[in-house]
């Protein structure tokens, strides 16, 4: 996907652009769940990548997640930013739990 180079966001350092994948389920045992009642989903997909943390030795280490990935945040985790009429969400590549394979 080449979202990223839609996006007007440059993530710097650690952090990660992401965007959620929302729910296509909206119907549960007939009963319309409204917006505001739904939990926050923790699957995202990465938009774009920062500059990359720095170590010790001011070597850059490499990203373990790559732009499309779909991963798994934390709950609480990250800055939500509104560009376009889009939600993003700038989080540390710490508060990624995992890629969805």
């Amino acid at each position: 996907m080449s979202a990223s180079t839609s996006v007007k966001i440059k993530p710097i350092g650690d952090r990660v652009l992401v965007k959620h994948v929302e729910e296509s389920e909206q119907v549960r045992g007939g009963i319309i769940i409204p917006d505001t009642a739904k939990e926050k989903p923790q699957e995202a997909e990465v938009i774009a990548l920062g500059t990359g943390k720095k170590d010790d030795s001011g070597k850059v280490q490499e990203f373990e997640v790559k732009v499309g990935d779909r991963v798994l945040i934390s709950k609480y985790g990250g800055t939500e930013v509104k560009l376009d009429d889009q939600k993003y969400l700038l989080v540390r590549e710490d508060d990624i739990l995992g890629v969805i394979a």
